[in-house]
């Protein structure tokens, strides 16, 4: 017969027994928890004065934001000329890079174009500038000829009461004019790597030895289009003991490798840096048979007739021919790309920029670091091979929170590289209607401007060749 009594205790003891091998059981996993937290807070603290390690950047950047320019600790004339410049609002990269760089330490700025990049290495080097008065003081290095000039327009509008002087180097424009402009001794050199290098070899009595500024904007750009040796002569022969900031939309291997390379203990700030597009952007895309492009070109261009838009083109040629074709048509339109010279590149800006010129017919030279105004429309006439190109393409519209709106053409050759777009962006864009009916209509008429369009390129270029032979 079972003991019920003595089986009842038995199961009591048992019960009392796991209850207390589970209570020691947490009070371990606390004190392993509390054990492992300490030396994690530590590493924290560390990191914060290391702001290489990813964990203190973050908190570094958190303490440095301001909402305004009045809080930093910056000279009175630049902060009039801020308020001229009607920057009421720093931008995200500005408010996170410009105390740091008010600090004095290298930086390393991801952001996007459009984002700020240009005041927020431009206001620390001049506020430096007032103290210091240097001649070739800061060097900033562009991939683009029209963002140098940009960049240097910045600086100008920045240093007007300050009585900075800088000066702008790029290809395409006479080496003895440039020369001269050196031999002033400006305070801030902005220029393309190639030609600065070449002023560097060729150029008597200019040197930067004594520079304490660097900034590579647009590095990534930089490194994609073959400066990559420019630059390694570049920083051969400037001062080591100097201050670098490195501006790029994305941090490649190549960035790291030039970071590396070039900066000492940077801060990293960052601002976006997956691809994306604006939020008050309207995006779409029509289905085009391969013959029906130009027509369809000139049904949107009548459709938004008056209003300020980008044609991007995939080639030289075609942006020259589409461009002639506007005009045969009665359109306003202007090409840029880079076979103009600087001159009539910069003559294309301006018309477009004031607004003679409603229409610029551009290749990828307008896609990345233009700061063009009041854009109401990028439409892609051809697709671009690389799918980072789409979003600077349509990031020339909807630009300091105005809306805006894009269009690319697709045919069926296009079908692969617009996939791929989709699938950068994360969604399917709707397609636009447009009816047979009047593209039919349109059709003839566009056709024959077009052939007279294909005439007057040849002539252009017959006429090119010839000047060249007789150079010869």
């Amino acid at each position: 017969m079972i003991n019920t009594k003595a089986l009842a205790d038995k199961i009591k003891q048992n019960a009392l027994k796991a209850k207390e091998e589970k209570s020691k059981d947490k009070l371990k996993k606390k004190e392993r928890k509390e054990k492992h937290s300490k030396p994690e807070k530590e590493e924290k603290s560390v990191s914060k004065a290391n702001v290489e390690e990813e964990e203190g950047y973050e908190n570094a950047v958190t303490e440095s934001k301001f909402t305004s320019f009045n809080q930093l600790n910056i000279r009175l004339e630049l902060l009039e000329s801020i308020e001229q410049m009607k920057f009421t609002t720093p931008t995200p990269i500005q408010s996170e890079a410009i105390p740091h760089a008010l600090e004095g330490k290298d930086i390393i700025g991801l952001a996007q174009t459009g984002s700020g990049k240009t005041a927020a290495f431009a206001i620390p080097i001049l506020n430096q500038l007032w103290e210091d008065k240097l001649p070739y003081y800061g060097l900033i290095l562009a991939p683009t000829r029209e963002l140098a000039f940009q960049i240097k327009e910045t600086f100008d509008a920045l240093g007007s009461s300050m009585g900075v002087r800088s000066v702008c180097i790029v290809g395409g424009m006479d080496m003895m004019d440039q020369a001269r402009d050196l031999m002033r001794k400006p305070h801030i050199v902005v220029a393309t790597p190639g030609r600065i290098m070449d002023h560097l070899e060729h150029t008597k009595g200019f040197n930067l030895k004594n520079l304490k500024y660097l900034v590579m904007d647009e590095a990534d750009r930089l490194l994609d289009m073959d400066f990559g040796p420019a630059l390694d002569k570049i920083l051969k022969v400037i001062p080591l003991n100097r201050t670098t900031y490195l501006f790029s939309a994305t941090m490649t291997n190549k960035i790291a490798k030039l970071q590396r390379a070039s900066l000492r203990n940077p801060v990293r700030v960052s601002v976006s840096t997956k691809y994306q597009t604006a939020d008050n952007l309207v995006q779409s895309m029509m289905l085009v048979s391969d013959g029906y492009k130009n027509t369809v070109l000139v049904h949107l261009l009548n459709e938004h007739q008056g209003k300020s838009i980008i044609v991007f083109t995939r080639t030289v040629v075609h942006a020259q021919r589409t461009a002639i074709l506007c005009k045969i048509l009665g359109f306003h339109a202007v090409p840029l790309h880079g076979q103009l010279s600087q001159t009539q590149r910069l003559g294309a800006l301006n018309k477009f920029k004031s607004g003679k010129s409603n229409i610029l017919i551009a290749t990828d030279v307008a896609a990345r670091g233009l700061d063009i105004p009041s854009v109401d429309m990028v439409i892609n006439y051809d697709i671009p091979t690389d799918s980072k190109a789409y979003i600077h393409r349509v990031g020339r519209t909807a630009r300091a929170g105005k809306s805006g709106k894009s269009i690319s053409l697709v045919t069926q050759y296009d079908a692969e590289l617009y996939l791929r777009i989709e699938s950068v962006l994360g969604k399917k864009l709707p397609k636009d209607p447009v009816s047979k009916e009047v593209l039919d209509t349109l059709h003839s008429h566009v056709d024959r401007a077009m052939a007279e369009s294909i005439r007057q390129l040849k002539d252009m270029h017959e006429k090119r060749d010839r000047r060249k032979r007789d150079d010869k």
